[in-house]
């Protein structure tokens, strides 16, 4: 235990908790050592909403207070040390749309679009979770970033690796110099699917990683594992598996302090994932 009361999946120190201005957040050391980003993901903790959105939510599609969103957008920006009016944002449809984000698109948000790429220091790209799996990139040669929003359907389509060929085909990236990082989302033990989710696995991932990836129940369902699949995806994408940070932490094991699907439905706010360049 760590002190929000996380439940991390094992002792390994891939995340850290940092309370910023009275705000927590989580961040990857990995990408921090990179030294030219700055990132976080932010919790259910530290924000003013109230009711099922309580209390750090800055998603507008969740029945969430405008003001109060807005107020929780000054608070976590502040804590991770970027400006509020820089976050430009993704509006997900559980797609492999990528948009590249120029500078005179700061402040947008991209419709029908869960992938953003950016070389321009100071946007803070910003996408939206409740389990789904958050992906880091960060290019350090090139100076270039890249966050993506891969649920089930992202992942079997593989979202990782279109990101990072978005990366190249816009900043030049070599995907052996990214550092990478899959964030905070539902462990495998807690993400129950059908036969016709695995069916989809099976024809887009080779077969020696299938043991890895799920097994089947005496009820016919599957336990998934979106961690593996999407480490898989981003080392078919060319980066190397000691530069990839897996998340510990699952959303669904901890719905106090993160908002999960899973747990409770609708009714809930979003967390975010927030990278920017410096």
């Amino acid at each position: 235990m760590m002190s929000l009361g996380l439940r991390y999946k094992n002792n390994e120190h891939i995340l850290e908790e940092k309370i910023v201005k009275g705000v927590p957040y989580l961040s990857y050391p990995m990408l921090e050592n990179t030294g030219i980003v700055k990132h976080g993901f932010s919790t259910r903790l530290g924000g003013v909403s109230t009711g099922h959105c309580a209390t750090m939510n800055i998603s507008t599609t969740r029945g969430d207070d405008p003001d109060t969103v807005e107020e929780n957008k000054r608070r976590i920006a502040a804590a991770i040390g970027v400006k509020a009016e820089d976050f430009t944002y993704t509006f997900q449809t559980h797609t492999t749309n990528v948009a590249a984000v120029e500078e005179s698109d700061r402040g947008k948000q991209f419709m029908e679009t869960d992938g953003l790429v950016t070389n321009v220091p100071g946007i803070c790209l910003v996408t939206f979770y409740a389990d789904c799996v958050p992906l880091f990139f960060v290019d350090p040669v090139h100076r270039a970033i890249g966050l993506s929003h891969s649920g089930w359907k992202g992942t079997v389509h593989k979202m990782g690796k279109v990101t990072v060929e978005r990366m190249r085909e816009k900043f030049g990236t070599d995907p052996s110099q990214v550092v990478a990082a899959i964030g905070p989302s539902i462990c495998q033990e807690c993400y129950e699917v059908s036969e016709d989710v695995i069916e989809q696995f099976r024809e887009n991932f080779r077969k020696e990683l299938w043991e890895e990836l799920f097994y089947r129940k005496e009820n016919g369902k599957y336990q998934l594992d979106l961690w593996r699949a999407n480490r898989a995806v981003l080392m078919e994408a060319g980066i190397a598996g000691e530069r990839i940070a897996v998340t510990n932490v699952c959303t669904h094991c901890n719905p106090d302090i993160l908002f999960s699907h899973r747990s409770t439905g609708t009714d809930r706010g979003n967390l975010s994932a927030f990278l920017a360049l410096r």
